[in-house]
C-alpha cells in the first residue's frame, strides 16, 4: 500500500512539474510540430492518390493509346510538395504564434503585469478613489 501511496504521489508530482509554463509550452510545441507532419504527410499523400487515379482513369479509357506514368506522376510530386508544405507549414507557423501568445500571457499572469495591446483588462492594482475610502485609511494632510 504504503508503494502505491509513493507511486500515486511521484506521477502527480510529475504531472504539476509538467504543467508549469515552460515545459507545457515545450509539449504544445512538440504537439503543434507533429500535428504539421501529419498534415504535411496527409496532403502529400492525397496529391498523389489522386494522380495515380487519373492514370488509372486514362490508362482504362477505351481506344486511347497507353500514357505514361511518368506523365501524370512526375507533376504531382512537384506539386505535391508545395501543397503539402505550405499546409504544413501553416499549421507549424499556427502553432509557433499560439504557444508565444500563451508563454507571454503565462509570464504576464507569474508579474502581475498584463499586456497593453487589450486596453479592457483592468490593473492589476486598481486605483482608488479617495471618496470611498474609509477614513482610517487616507492619508492625513496637515494644513
Amino acid at each position: 500500500m504504503r508503494v502505491l501511496r509513493a507511486w500515486r504521489s511521484d506521477v502527480l508530482h510529475r504531472v504539476t512539474a509538467l504543467r508549469q509554463p515552460r515545459p507545457a509550452a515545450r509539449i504544445a510545441l512538440a504537439l503543434w510540430i507533429a500535428w504539421a507532419v501529419i498534415v504535411w504527410n496527409v496532403v502529400f499523400d492525397r496529391v498523389i492518390v489522386v494522380a495515380g487515379r487519373r492514370y488509372i482513369a486514362a490508362a482504362a479509357a477505351p481506344g486511347a493509346a497507353r500514357p505514361n506514368m511518368d506523365d501524370f506522376m512526375r507533376p504531382a510530386v512537384t506539386r505535391g510538395l508545395w501543397i503539402a508544405s505550405a499546409a504544413g507549414g501553416a499549421v507549424f507557423l499556427t502553432g509557433l504564434a499560439c504557444v508565444r501568445v500563451a508563454v507571454q500571457r503565462a509570464a504576464g499572469e507569474r508579474t502581475g503585469v498584463r499586456p497593453q495591446s487589450d486596453p479592457s483588462l483592468t490593473p492589476v492594482r486598481p486605483q482608488t478613489d479617495p471618496s470611498t475610502t474609509p477614513a482610517r485609511h487616507r492619508a492625513k494632510v496637515t494644513p
